[in-house]
């Protein structure tokens, strides 16, 4: 296991002779896989800032509707998950400079921790309620 989070979503480290990959699972989801730990969680953090999305049916190169519907940030981020992609490319795309990209993740990553939290927290208020 290379790093759990909440609600059945975990990344898990493939070793296969001399290569590692990082499989992105979570449940309703086909998973992904990545060859950098880094990629595997933005991909988290993605999954996360939208509430959780699915590739099945998007196409090999498509992108999930509800990724295109979060924002710019959240497009940019995907973006940056996926094979032959780099910083470069995607603030080409946008035309904007890398550091412009790096703020935009830096804002899914943000935004992701908070909704990890505020769900860790809603646990927790459950389960006191519960044990009440």
């Amino acid at each position: 296991m290379h790093r759990e989070y909440i609600l059945g979503v975990n990344i898990v480290t493939q070793r296969n002779k001399d290569r590692v990959r990082f499989r992105f699972e979570a449940p309703n989801h086909r998973g992904a896989v990545f060859r950098a730990a880094e990629s595997a969680e933005l991909y988290a953090d993605v999954y996360f800032d939208v509430n959780g999305f699915e590739e099945e049916g998007t196409g090999e190169r498509g992108v999930p509707p509800v990724i295109i519907q979060a924002g710019r940030d959240t497009l940019a981020t995907y973006l940056l998950t996926q094979p032959h992609t780099d910083i470069n490319w995607v603030a080409s795309f946008y035309g904007k400079t890398p550091p412009a990209i790096e703020q935009y993740v830096a804002a899914v990553r943000t935004r992701a921790e908070e909704i990890r939290e505020g769900a860790k927290e809603r646990e927790r208020s459950q389960q006191v309620i519960s044990d009440g």
